[in-house]
């Protein structure tokens, strides 16, 4: 009879867990109904393509969670693709209709050299087509700045400024707490410059991360003078960045002036009078508020001319960390993308493919999972040709491999060639609570890894030479690729990353080009006319209930109270960001995948990403990490 009760039990929680979703659901679905409308309020048919990003310009958004977007717990950070946002000025260039192209950079939060230097070209195609860009915001960042720099008019608020802050800045160094709480880590690794492991086994960095870091800094830091430069010769952006209190004293303190002085903005004034000055030149708002200006919603023009999809080069994306197992975009999964390549390839008659790497890279599993699909491909007589976005790391180097030729920029992080492992354990930590261990055992590996008592030699020699043995083949996969010997491949690997200019020059890549070039150069290998070809994007169906949850969501957003805009409050909000990026990296490090070809240092350069941590607290994070 107890059984029976139990199991009625059971029956009834199932039974109200389920009326509990549908209830959810239907809500849902119908505020979603009552909220739906064709387009945003305020939108034109004729005017000025306003491109107000508030969030991070990526290769591929990550995917939305249905349940935190109906609860209402996901993050706030919006993400645009960058491959929409170029087609959307590349329509507004031949476009009667648009007779401008405003930036709202208020509430951006970055996107990556790469990705950014690929908008500033296509706005640089706008303007020469003889149509204005304005741009505003009331404090510029770097990130912000490099697009503004191509305007023809940018305008600052005269209680902003333009922050130049440079390549660089510190990271987390957790041997102190690791120390104190007792936990005894166990690295296993091969590279003289694979830091990933160095804050957990240092209070700094080492002089060769130092050094090498410092290097790719300078390397990114100067490419980003070069192009700011040649977009608008006469900033000063090389004294202003270079002595920034001088700038700012030369201005009586005022930050918008000092900007002016330099010639990094053109005129100073609040939105209001921006909006008043581009609707002089496009047209009042429908609605005629002052300030207003008629402006075309970006979203809206994304859709309606959406990028093509059916040719017969395949493009596969490889965006964010490589995972194992299966997970929606954004998230370079093993067993997602390796099924979505071999559906593909059985299904479409593609003559090519082209890998699009966007990775600092993650899993060793899951990059060869996807190494091995991608070589399917060849094994059909397909030509590869790999295409590398902001970055292309570890990992992301590791899929790269079986490409016939390898695009990347000046500014894309490459290389760290390099493999490790680490592995926590708490003997010390239990000791401290008069917790110890005892057992028996029948082999050295009994009962190992053993995170309460302690590794022993065995296990930890075994891991070592495991790691070593996954580095041998990394070097020799690249080696092949490169038609390189192993020494020489090994000789610039050892973890160390390079930016796009150097790898260039030391073999690691073949030739400058973005995703087109590489499309262009796909077409001609496999003997197609490049003004022909056309790509297919080999890419999970979106689901369509959550692109309806995440449409009404953001229109919601759109209402609620932007992100801070001065100086202080801008920067404090990127560095909570960057610190719920790290501990993220941190947890993934602790509960993922044991070996790993991952680069901690090539996520400082871009823009920080969404991450669940974001629906977690610190609490829960720091909890996390010690399970």
């Amino acid at each position: 009879m107890a059984f029976v009760k139990g199991v009625w039990r059971i029956l009834v929680t199932i039974k109200d867990g389920l009326v509990l979703l549908f209830l959810l659901l239907f809500f849902g679905l119908l505020y979603a109904a009552l909220s739906w409308s064709p387009a945003p309020a305020g939108s034109v048919s004729s005017g000025a393509l306003l491109l107000k990003l508030d969030g991070t310009i990526v290769e591929q958004p990550q995917e939305a969670d249905p349940m935190a977007l109906l609860t209402g717990s996901g993050s706030r950070m919006k993400e645009y693709r960058l491959s929409n946002i170029i087609a959307a000025l590349d329509a507004a260039r031949d476009d009667d209709k648009v007779k401008a192209v405003v930036l709202n950079l208020n509430g951006f939060i970055g996107g990556g050299q790469v990705a950014l230097a690929r908008v500033g070209k296509a706005l640089d195609a706008v303007r020469a087509a003889k149509k204005p860009i304005y741009a505003f915001a009331t404090i510029y960042t770097d990130d912000s700045y490099q697009l503004a720099a191509h305007a023809t008019e940018s305008w600052v608020d005269p209680l902003g400024g333009v922050a130049v802050m440079g390549r660089g800045g510190s990271g987390l160094y957790y041997k102190g707490l690791i120390d104190k709480l007792g936990v005894n880590t166990h690295v296993y690794r091969v590279g003289t410059y694979k830091s990933f492991v160095e804050p957990f086994i240092r209070s700094e960095q080492s002089p060769e991360a130092k050094q090498a870091n410092q290097a790719l800094a300078d390397a990114l830091w100067q490419n980003w003078q070069d192009e700011v430069a040649k977009a608008r010769p006469k900033a000063k952006v090389a004294a202003y960045a270079g002595d920034p209190a001088a700038a700012a004293t030369g201005a009586g303190g005022n930050l918008a002036k000092a900007a002016l002085n330099a010639g990094l903005i053109d005129r100073l004034g609040d939105e209001a009078a921006f909006g008043a000055r581009v609707a002089q030149v496009v047209g009042e708002a429908p609605d005629e508020r002052p300030g207003d200006f008629a402006a075309i919603d970006l979203g809206t023009y994304m859709k309606a001319h959406k990028r093509v999809n059916g040719g017969q080069i395949g493009v596969i994306t490889i965006a964010g960390n490589i995972v194992d197992g299966e997970a929606g975009p954004g998230s370079a999964a093993g067993d997602t993308i390796s099924a979505l390549i071999d559906k593909a390839l059985a299904e479409k008659e593609l003559k090519a493919l082209v890998v699009r790497v966007d990775s600092p890279g993650g899993s060793v599993m899951a990059s060869e999972k996807i190494r091995s699909a991608i070589m399917q491909a060849k094994a059909k007589g397909m030509p590869v040709v790999a295409s590398m976005g902001n970055v292309a790391a570890s990992g992301g180097y590791w899929v790269s491999t079986p490409a016939d030729i390898v695009f990347a920029e000046p500014d894309t992080i490459t290389g760290s060639i390099g493999v490790f492992g680490i592995l926590p354990s708490f003997e010390g930590t239990l000791a401290k609570m008069g917790v110890t261990t005892d057992g028996v055992r029948t082999t050295p590996l009994s009962g190992q890894p053993d995170l309460a008592g302690g590794t022993t030699p065995e296990f930890d020699r075994i891991m070592q030479m495991g790691v070593e043995d996954i580095y041998r083949r990394f070097v020799a996969l690249v080696a092949q690729a490169r038609h390189r010997s192993p020494q020489q491949i090994d000789a610039i690997a050892q973890g160390r990353v390079w930016d796009g200019g150097t790898a260039r020059q030391i073999g690691l890549i073949d030739r400058f080009g973005g995703l087109e070039d590489a499309i262009a150069e796909a077409a001609k290998r496999a003997k197609i006319d490049p003004a022909k070809a056309r790509p297919y994007w080999i890419e999970k169906e979106p689901d369509k209930f959550t692109q309806l949850l995440q449409t009404i969501s953001q229109r919601e957003e759109d209402d609620d109270a932007g992100a801070p805009t001065d100086l202080l409050g801008q920067q404090a909000m990127m560095q909570r960001n960057w610190a719920m990026q790290a501990l993220a990296d941190v947890q993934a490090l602790v509960s993922g995948a044991g070996v790993r070809a991952d680069c901690l240092e090539c996520r400082g350069f871009g823009a920080p990403r969404v991450t669940q941590v974001n629906r977690q607290g610190w609490l829960g994070i720091a909890l996390n990490l010690l399970r």
